[in-house]
Protein backbone atom coordinates (compact mmCIF):
# COMPACT_ATOMS: atom_id res chain seq x y z
CA UNK A 1 0.00 0.00 0.00
CA UNK A 2 1.33 3.46 -0.98
CA UNK A 3 2.55 5.38 2.23
CA UNK A 4 -0.15 7.93 3.72
CA UNK A 5 0.22 10.77 5.91
CA UNK A 6 -2.17 12.50 8.17
CA UNK A 7 -2.16 16.19 7.23
CA UNK A 8 -4.69 19.41 8.11
CA UNK A 9 -5.20 21.12 5.14
CA UNK A 10 -2.99 23.84 5.75
CA UNK A 11 0.25 21.17 6.38
CA UNK A 12 -0.78 19.63 3.23
CA UNK A 13 -0.81 23.19 1.04
CA UNK A 14 2.65 23.78 2.88
CA UNK A 15 4.04 20.47 2.08
CA UNK A 16 3.02 20.52 -1.46
CA UNK A 17 4.35 24.20 -1.66
CA UNK A 18 7.87 23.46 -0.58
CA UNK A 19 7.91 19.92 -2.78
CA UNK A 20 6.88 21.55 -5.47
CA UNK A 21 10.02 24.12 -5.30
CA UNK A 22 8.90 26.62 -3.04
CA UNK A 23 12.09 28.22 -1.42
CA UNK A 24 10.83 31.72 -0.33
CA UNK A 25 8.13 32.52 1.78
CA UNK A 26 6.94 35.62 3.56
CA UNK A 27 3.43 35.68 5.57
CA UNK A 28 1.85 37.23 8.28
CA UNK A 29 -0.57 34.93 10.62
CA UNK A 30 -4.05 34.83 10.91
CA UNK A 31 -6.56 32.25 11.61
CA UNK A 32 -7.87 29.51 10.30
CA UNK A 33 -4.37 29.29 8.18
CA UNK A 34 -1.75 29.88 10.97
CA UNK A 35 -1.05 26.15 10.80
CA UNK A 36 0.27 26.90 7.04
CA UNK A 37 2.93 29.41 8.32
CA UNK A 38 3.63 27.46 10.90
CA UNK A 39 4.03 24.32 8.90
CA UNK A 40 6.89 26.59 6.26
CA UNK A 41 8.40 28.03 9.89
CA UNK A 42 9.55 24.74 10.54
CA UNK A 43 10.26 22.84 7.20
CA UNK A 44 11.73 25.69 4.91
CA UNK A 45 15.09 25.84 6.40
CA UNK A 46 15.31 21.85 5.67
CA UNK A 47 15.12 23.06 2.02
CA UNK A 48 17.69 25.56 1.87
CA UNK A 49 14.92 28.31 1.46
CA UNK A 50 13.71 31.10 3.01
CA UNK A 51 10.89 31.83 5.81
CA UNK A 52 10.42 35.30 7.42
CA UNK A 53 7.19 36.38 9.11
CA UNK A 54 6.78 40.04 8.08
CA UNK A 55 5.57 42.96 10.61
CA UNK A 56 2.72 43.05 7.78
CA UNK A 57 0.47 41.60 5.05
CA UNK A 58 1.43 44.36 2.73
CA UNK A 59 5.32 43.59 3.49
CA UNK A 60 4.93 39.98 2.96
CA UNK A 61 3.25 40.43 -0.38
CA UNK A 62 5.97 42.87 -1.48
CA UNK A 63 8.24 40.72 -0.08
CA UNK A 64 6.87 37.95 -2.64
CA UNK A 65 7.19 40.33 -5.16
CA UNK A 66 11.38 40.67 -4.51
CA UNK A 67 11.81 37.04 -4.81
CA UNK A 68 9.89 36.29 -7.56
CA UNK A 69 12.00 39.73 -9.41
CA UNK A 70 14.84 37.94 -8.24
CA UNK A 71 13.66 34.29 -10.27
CA UNK A 72 12.98 32.16 -6.67
CA UNK A 73 9.25 30.01 -6.62
CA UNK A 74 7.89 32.44 -3.81
CA UNK A 75 4.74 32.53 -1.90
CA UNK A 76 2.54 33.76 0.21
CA UNK A 77 -0.85 33.29 2.14
CA UNK A 78 -3.08 34.33 4.63
CA UNK A 79 -7.10 34.47 5.71
CA UNK A 80 -9.83 37.19 3.74
CA UNK A 81 -9.01 40.44 5.57
CA UNK A 82 -5.22 39.64 5.32
CA UNK A 83 -5.75 38.89 1.51
CA UNK A 84 -7.67 42.15 1.02
CA UNK A 85 -4.15 44.21 2.19
CA UNK A 86 -1.68 42.43 -0.25
CA UNK A 87 -4.25 43.40 -3.05
CA UNK A 88 -1.96 46.25 -4.35
CA UNK A 89 1.11 43.71 -4.20
CA UNK A 90 -1.00 41.07 -6.38
CA UNK A 91 -2.10 43.81 -8.83
CA UNK A 92 2.02 45.31 -9.01
CA UNK A 93 3.08 41.48 -9.73
CA UNK A 94 0.42 40.89 -12.76
CA UNK A 95 1.63 44.10 -13.88
CA UNK A 96 5.16 43.31 -13.97
CA UNK A 97 4.21 39.81 -15.26
CA UNK A 98 5.68 38.10 -12.31
CA UNK A 99 4.78 34.54 -11.08
CA UNK A 100 4.20 34.23 -7.49
CA UNK A 101 1.30 31.88 -5.54
CA UNK A 102 -0.93 33.46 -2.93
CA UNK A 103 -3.02 30.82 -0.82
CA UNK A 104 -6.22 32.25 0.91
CA UNK A 105 -7.72 30.01 3.18
CA UNK A 106 -10.97 32.24 3.30
CA UNK A 107 -13.78 33.17 6.78
CA UNK A 108 -15.94 34.78 7.15
CA UNK A 109 -16.85 38.83 6.62
CA UNK A 110 -16.89 41.57 5.99
CA UNK A 111 -14.36 43.38 7.50
CA UNK A 112 -12.65 41.29 10.56
CA UNK A 113 -15.37 38.89 10.49
CA UNK A 114 -15.12 35.52 12.05
CA UNK A 115 -12.85 32.52 11.70
CA UNK A 116 -15.65 29.79 10.03
CA UNK A 117 -15.36 28.91 6.57
CA UNK A 118 -16.50 30.96 3.81
CA UNK A 119 -16.53 31.51 0.29
CA UNK A 120 -17.24 35.24 0.04
CA UNK A 121 -13.75 36.12 -1.65
CA UNK A 122 -14.80 34.70 -4.49
CA UNK A 123 -14.48 37.91 -6.18
CA UNK A 124 -11.97 39.34 -4.87
CA UNK A 125 -9.82 36.52 -6.51
CA UNK A 126 -11.31 36.12 -10.20
CA UNK A 127 -12.05 39.25 -10.77
CA UNK A 128 -8.42 40.55 -9.71
CA UNK A 129 -9.35 42.51 -6.30
CA UNK A 130 -6.91 45.15 -6.64
CA UNK A 131 -6.79 48.03 -9.59
CA UNK A 132 -6.30 47.50 -13.14
CA UNK A 133 -7.40 45.44 -15.74
CA UNK A 134 -5.57 41.92 -14.55
CA UNK A 135 -6.45 38.46 -13.67
CA UNK A 136 -5.12 35.57 -11.70
CA UNK A 137 -5.37 31.94 -12.11
CA UNK A 138 -7.48 30.62 -9.09
CA UNK A 139 -7.21 27.55 -8.62
CA UNK A 140 -10.24 25.17 -5.73
CA UNK A 141 -9.02 22.27 -4.32
CA UNK A 142 -12.07 19.98 -2.34
CA UNK A 143 -9.79 17.87 -0.56
CA UNK A 144 -6.49 17.71 1.49
CA UNK A 145 -5.36 15.52 -1.03
CA UNK A 146 -5.70 17.75 -3.83
CA UNK A 147 -4.98 20.81 -1.71
CA UNK A 148 -1.44 19.09 -1.52
CA UNK A 149 -1.14 18.06 -5.33
CA UNK A 150 -2.56 21.70 -6.40
CA UNK A 151 0.36 22.92 -5.30
CA UNK A 152 2.45 21.79 -8.05
CA UNK A 153 0.13 22.91 -10.37
CA UNK A 154 -0.20 26.52 -9.10
CA UNK A 155 3.86 27.11 -9.24
CA UNK A 156 4.10 25.78 -12.72
CA UNK A 157 1.28 27.58 -14.27
CA UNK A 158 2.64 30.92 -12.33
CA UNK A 159 6.20 30.00 -14.22
CA UNK A 160 4.44 29.09 -17.21
CA UNK A 161 2.93 32.04 -17.64
CA UNK A 162 4.73 34.72 -15.58
CA UNK A 163 0.99 35.37 -13.59
CA UNK A 164 -0.59 35.17 -9.47
CA UNK A 165 -2.00 32.30 -8.47
CA UNK A 166 -4.26 32.16 -5.95
CA UNK A 167 -4.82 28.72 -4.22
CA UNK A 168 -8.74 29.39 -3.05
CA UNK A 169 -9.67 27.14 0.02
CA UNK A 170 -11.35 27.96 3.31
CA UNK A 171 -11.24 27.41 6.91
CA UNK A 172 -13.25 23.82 6.84
CA UNK A 173 -10.40 23.04 4.34
CA UNK A 174 -7.81 24.23 6.30
CA UNK A 175 -8.71 22.64 9.62
CA UNK A 176 -9.48 19.54 8.67
CA UNK A 177 -7.08 16.16 8.56
CA UNK A 178 -7.00 13.72 6.14
CA UNK A 179 -4.68 11.22 4.84
CA UNK A 180 -2.44 11.96 2.17
CA UNK A 181 -0.78 10.22 -0.04
CA UNK A 182 2.97 10.97 -1.54
CA UNK A 183 3.54 8.10 -3.66
CA UNK A 184 1.57 10.47 -6.64
CA UNK A 185 4.35 12.86 -5.67
CA UNK A 186 4.77 13.02 -9.67
CA UNK A 187 3.00 15.73 -10.37
CA UNK A 188 4.88 17.93 -7.67
CA UNK A 189 8.12 17.69 -8.97
CA UNK A 190 9.02 21.02 -10.56
CA UNK A 191 9.36 21.94 -14.01
CA UNK A 192 12.72 24.07 -14.64
CA UNK A 193 10.77 27.35 -16.48
CA UNK A 194 13.49 29.52 -17.86
CA UNK A 195 13.76 33.09 -16.76
CA UNK A 196 15.96 35.23 -18.76
CA UNK A 197 13.89 38.17 -17.06
CA UNK A 198 15.18 37.66 -13.98
CA UNK A 199 17.42 40.29 -11.87
CA UNK A 200 19.99 37.65 -11.38
CA UNK A 201 22.91 40.19 -12.44
CA UNK A 202 24.27 41.12 -15.87
CA UNK A 203 28.03 40.05 -16.21
CA UNK A 204 27.03 38.13 -19.37
CA UNK A 205 23.51 40.26 -20.58
CA UNK A 206 21.75 42.95 -20.71
CA UNK A 207 20.33 44.68 -17.76
CA UNK A 208 16.84 43.16 -17.00
CA UNK A 209 14.37 45.78 -15.78
CA UNK A 210 11.17 44.58 -13.88
CA UNK A 211 8.08 47.36 -13.71
CA UNK A 212 4.81 47.76 -14.14
CA UNK A 213 5.37 51.50 -14.88
CA UNK A 214 4.66 53.04 -18.76
CA UNK A 215 4.08 56.58 -19.02
CA UNK A 216 4.98 56.84 -22.93
CA UNK A 217 1.65 57.66 -24.84
CA UNK A 218 0.32 54.34 -25.95
CA UNK A 219 2.93 52.24 -24.18
CA UNK A 220 0.24 50.78 -21.53
CA UNK A 221 -2.23 50.03 -23.72
CA UNK A 222 -0.48 48.32 -25.48
CA UNK A 223 1.08 46.17 -22.48
CA UNK A 224 -2.47 45.38 -21.36
CA UNK A 225 -3.25 44.06 -24.77
CA UNK A 226 -0.30 41.86 -24.53
CA UNK A 227 -1.79 40.81 -20.92
CA UNK A 228 -5.05 40.02 -22.56
CA UNK A 229 -3.67 37.92 -25.48
CA UNK A 230 -2.01 35.96 -22.15
CA UNK A 231 -5.27 35.86 -20.39
CA UNK A 232 -7.29 34.42 -23.80
CA UNK A 233 -4.62 31.83 -23.96
CA UNK A 234 -4.83 30.54 -20.26
CA UNK A 235 -8.61 30.35 -20.80
CA UNK A 236 -8.14 28.39 -24.18
CA UNK A 237 -5.97 25.37 -22.71
CA UNK A 238 -6.34 25.69 -18.70
CA UNK A 239 -9.89 25.42 -17.76
CA UNK A 240 -10.35 22.32 -15.55
CA UNK A 241 -13.41 20.93 -13.93
CA UNK A 242 -15.58 17.68 -12.75
CA UNK A 243 -18.40 16.40 -14.36
CA UNK A 244 -20.75 13.83 -11.91
CA UNK A 245 -23.94 12.37 -13.12
CA UNK A 246 -24.57 14.70 -16.23
CA UNK A 247 -25.48 12.49 -19.14
CA UNK A 248 -29.01 13.03 -18.58
CA UNK A 249 -29.51 15.59 -15.72
CA UNK A 250 -32.67 17.79 -15.64
CA UNK A 251 -31.20 19.45 -12.96
CA UNK A 252 -27.62 20.97 -13.03
CA UNK A 253 -25.65 22.00 -9.09
CA UNK A 254 -22.55 24.19 -9.39
CA UNK A 255 -20.23 23.99 -6.35
CA UNK A 256 -16.03 24.24 -5.68
CA UNK A 257 -14.29 23.48 -3.02
CA UNK A 258 -15.18 21.94 0.00
CA UNK A 259 -19.15 22.79 -0.67
CA UNK A 260 -18.90 20.45 -3.65
CA UNK A 261 -18.07 17.83 -1.37
CA UNK A 262 -20.96 18.55 0.17
CA UNK A 263 -23.32 18.75 -2.57
CA UNK A 264 -21.44 15.93 -4.35
CA UNK A 265 -23.32 13.94 -0.79
CA UNK A 266 -27.00 15.53 -2.11
CA UNK A 267 -26.46 14.77 -5.69
CA UNK A 268 -26.36 11.43 -4.81
CA UNK A 269 -29.06 11.47 -1.89
CA UNK A 270 -31.03 12.58 -5.03
CA UNK A 271 -29.99 10.03 -7.35
CA UNK A 272 -31.25 7.61 -4.84
CA UNK A 273 -34.66 8.83 -4.75
CA UNK A 274 -35.16 8.74 -8.97
CA UNK A 275 -34.05 12.12 -9.48
CA UNK A 276 -31.69 12.74 -12.27
CA UNK A 277 -29.45 15.60 -10.34
CA UNK A 278 -25.95 16.07 -11.74
CA UNK A 279 -22.70 18.54 -10.56
CA UNK A 280 -20.52 20.99 -12.04
CA UNK A 281 -17.22 21.63 -10.31
CA UNK A 282 -15.16 23.95 -11.59
CA UNK A 283 -11.38 23.51 -10.67
CA UNK A 284 -10.37 26.51 -11.70
CA UNK A 285 -12.50 29.14 -10.97
CA UNK A 286 -10.49 31.91 -13.28
CA UNK A 287 -10.70 30.68 -15.61
CA UNK A 288 -13.94 29.44 -14.94
CA UNK A 289 -15.42 26.57 -17.18
CA UNK A 290 -18.03 28.13 -19.12
CA UNK A 291 -17.86 25.36 -21.71
CA UNK A 292 -19.37 22.73 -19.41
CA UNK A 293 -22.40 24.68 -19.04
CA UNK A 294 -22.39 25.65 -22.73
CA UNK A 295 -22.45 21.71 -23.50
CA UNK A 296 -25.30 21.37 -21.30
CA UNK A 297 -27.43 24.03 -23.08
CA UNK A 298 -26.79 22.79 -26.84
CA UNK A 299 -29.27 19.53 -25.84
CA UNK A 300 -32.95 19.60 -27.27
CA UNK A 301 -34.11 20.39 -23.77
CA UNK A 302 -31.64 22.05 -21.71
CA UNK A 303 -31.33 21.30 -17.20
CA UNK A 304 -31.80 23.93 -15.05
CA UNK A 305 -29.19 25.02 -13.05
CA UNK A 306 -28.61 26.29 -8.84
CA UNK A 307 -25.59 27.31 -7.82
CA UNK A 308 -24.72 26.83 -4.15
CA UNK A 309 -21.77 28.01 -2.50
CA UNK A 310 -21.09 29.81 1.27
CA UNK A 311 -21.59 33.43 0.08
CA UNK A 312 -25.01 34.97 -0.91
CA UNK A 313 -24.09 34.89 -4.74
CA UNK A 314 -20.91 35.28 -6.19
CA UNK A 315 -19.87 32.04 -8.48
CA UNK A 316 -23.77 32.30 -9.77
CA UNK A 317 -23.20 34.97 -11.77
CA UNK A 318 -20.34 33.12 -13.51
CA UNK A 319 -23.10 30.51 -14.38
CA UNK A 320 -25.69 33.19 -15.35
CA UNK A 321 -22.71 34.62 -17.68
CA UNK A 322 -21.89 31.07 -18.90
CA UNK A 323 -26.19 29.93 -19.38
CA UNK A 324 -26.81 33.81 -21.16
CA UNK A 325 -30.45 33.35 -20.11
CA UNK A 326 -31.05 30.00 -21.99
CA UNK A 327 -32.61 28.40 -19.08
CA UNK A 328 -33.14 29.04 -15.49
CA UNK A 329 -30.27 29.49 -13.05
CA UNK A 330 -31.26 29.70 -8.88
CA UNK A 331 -29.10 30.22 -5.84
CA UNK A 332 -28.41 28.66 -2.27
CA UNK A 333 -25.94 29.83 -0.35
CA UNK A 334 -25.28 30.66 3.35
CA UNK A 335 -22.28 32.81 4.56
CA UNK A 336 -20.74 34.87 7.88
CA UNK A 337 -19.87 30.99 8.61
CA UNK A 338 -23.00 29.13 8.00
CA UNK A 339 -22.78 25.95 5.86
CA UNK A 340 -25.29 24.54 4.04
CA UNK A 341 -26.45 21.41 4.61
CA UNK A 342 -26.73 17.92 2.82
CA UNK A 343 -30.40 18.40 4.32
CA UNK A 344 -31.10 21.27 2.63
CA UNK A 345 -29.63 21.44 -0.81
CA UNK A 346 -31.69 18.09 -1.21
CA UNK A 347 -35.26 20.11 0.13
CA UNK A 348 -33.66 22.53 -2.30
CA UNK A 349 -33.37 20.87 -5.25
CA UNK A 350 -36.28 18.85 -4.79
CA UNK A 351 -38.34 21.73 -4.94
CA UNK A 352 -36.48 23.44 -7.79
CA UNK A 353 -36.86 19.86 -9.47
CA UNK A 354 -40.38 19.96 -9.25
CA UNK A 355 -40.99 23.38 -10.22
CA UNK A 356 -39.24 22.59 -13.78
CA UNK A 357 -40.68 19.00 -14.38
Amino acid sequence: MPPKVLLSGNEAIAEGALQAGCRFYAGYPITPQNELTAYMAQHMPEKGGVFIQAESETSAINMVYGASAAGCRAMTSSSSPGISLKQEGISYIAGAQLPAVIVNVMRGGPGLGNIAPSQADYFQATRGGGHGDYRCIVLAPATVQEAYECMGQAFDLADRYRIPVIVLGDGMLGQMMEPVTFSRIGALVPKNYPKPWALTGCKDRKPNIVKSFYLAEGALEEFNLLLQKKYQAIQRTQTRYEEVFLDDAKLVLVAYGTMARIVKSAVKQLRLRGKKVGLIRPLTLWPFPEEAIQKMLRRKKPPVFMAVEMSYGQMVQDVRLAVNGKTPVEFYGRSGGGIPAEEEIVRRALKLYAAHS
